[in-house]
């Protein structure tokens, strides 16, 4: 090796800021599950004793966590008076659960693939797959609070009304079927938002379909249900709207399940798909939101692709025309992108 000492430094310091970084993870998570981002968010400048009573926690494990959280910048510390600040703009993305940009989920997702380490490593060497249902519990908890600002964002004010007249269809009264709908948040914000329509939840994941019915019947939501049933075998009479969100890249068989929606829309219906932004070539993804997609799929998107039928493994960042491909082999005759944001494209399917 021709090592150039002058690159090994630069790495070597990109190396640390990794480690820190991976080393949060957990202690973003104590934040959130303690409480403690939340009794920081808009109290001002806090001394580790003060934050420890508001929290029921220890002075001392607060005081190092507090410390740690200012060596990363996710909160300011005051050497004068002792005491640390949880900016607003931290706060809104650590402790406001309704907030677009509220990201602990995310390392509940982080978390279980961590946990899950040992599974992936054998996939590895055996090529096998490792299905969604098989991973820790956090990741379907961390899915639903990682995605659900951002559908609750988008989905009602920006992605519904770039679809050729579906807007209009719910608001008069539809039917809908949202399929793998996990903890039932996308179908939830849906049947809020358009009470006309009936809206029907499918996901393979059992216990997440439980949760999902719990979750609606403590919102008082009487327009959702809620089903165990998998992409190519949901059912009911043909509706007018299907969605898939953040999922038809980890199906086995996803033209399968493009010929299924096709035979359960109603001949005016759409399809929308939801998909991780992402460009057709790897060399339009190399960024860090295409980074942090590339390892999900690597831990999450593959093995369970790998783990059903067929076994396709589109991955997380198929990109459009791909998913392009998968529709027209369905069966769908139309395709485009209806709208995009920096995490998402949203296409729109049409017989």
């Amino acid at each position: 090796m021709n090592v150039d000492p002058q690159k090994l430094d630069r790495f070597m310091g990109q190396v640390v800021g990794e480690l820190g970084a991976a080393m949060n993870a957990a202690l973003v998570l104590l934040g959130d599950k303690l409480g403690l981002y939340k009794a920081m968010a808009g109290a001002g400048p806090l001394r580790p004793a003060e934050l420890a009573q508001k929290t029921g926690t220890d002075e001392r494990y607060v005081r190092e966590w507090l410390s740690a959280q200012a060596a990363g910048g996710f909160v300011t510390y005051d050497g004068e008076s002792g005491t640390f600040t949880l900016p607003d703009e931290q706060a809104f993305a650590l402790a406001v659960e309704d907030s677009p940009a509220y990201l602990p989920g995310a390392f509940h997702i982080i978390s279980a693939i961590i946990k899950d380490e040992s599974k992936i490593l054998d996939a590895f060497r055996t090529g096998e797959g490792v299905g969604w249902d098989e991973h820790d519990a956090a990741l379907f908890e961390g899915t639903e609070k990682f995605f659900r600002p951002n559908y609750a964002a988008n989905l009602v004010s920006s992605w519904i009304p770039a679809l050729d007249g579906v807007e209009e269809a719910l608001k008069r009264g539809a039917r809908v079927a949202d399929v793998g709908c996990g903890h039932g948040a996308s179908t939830m914000l849906m049947a809020k938002a358009y009470p006309k329509s009936t809206f029907v939840g499918f996901d393979y994941h059992g216990p997440s379909v439980g949760y999902a019915r719990r979750a609606a019947n403590r919102a008082g939501i009487e327009n959702a249900s809620f089903e165990v049933a998998t992409a190519k075998d949901f059912h009911g009479e043909a509706y007018d709207f299907v969605a898939f969100f953040d999922c038809l890249h980890d199906m086995g068989d996803p033209i399968g399940a493009a010929r299924h929606v096709r035979s359960m829309l109603k001949p005016d219906g759409t399809w929308m798909i939801c998909e991780p932004f992402a460009g057709d070539r790897l060399e339009e993804n190399l960024n860090p939101v295409g980074r942090v997609f590339y390892c999900a799929s690597t831990m999450i998107c593959t093995p369970a692709s790998r783990a059903q039928e067929i076994g396709m493994c589109l991955g997380a960042q198929a990109g459009e025309e791909r998913i392009r491909q998968v529709v027209s082999e369905g069966g769908f005759t139309r395709f485009r992108r209806a709208t995009e944001t920096p995490f998402n494209l949203i296409y729109e399917a049409r017989p």
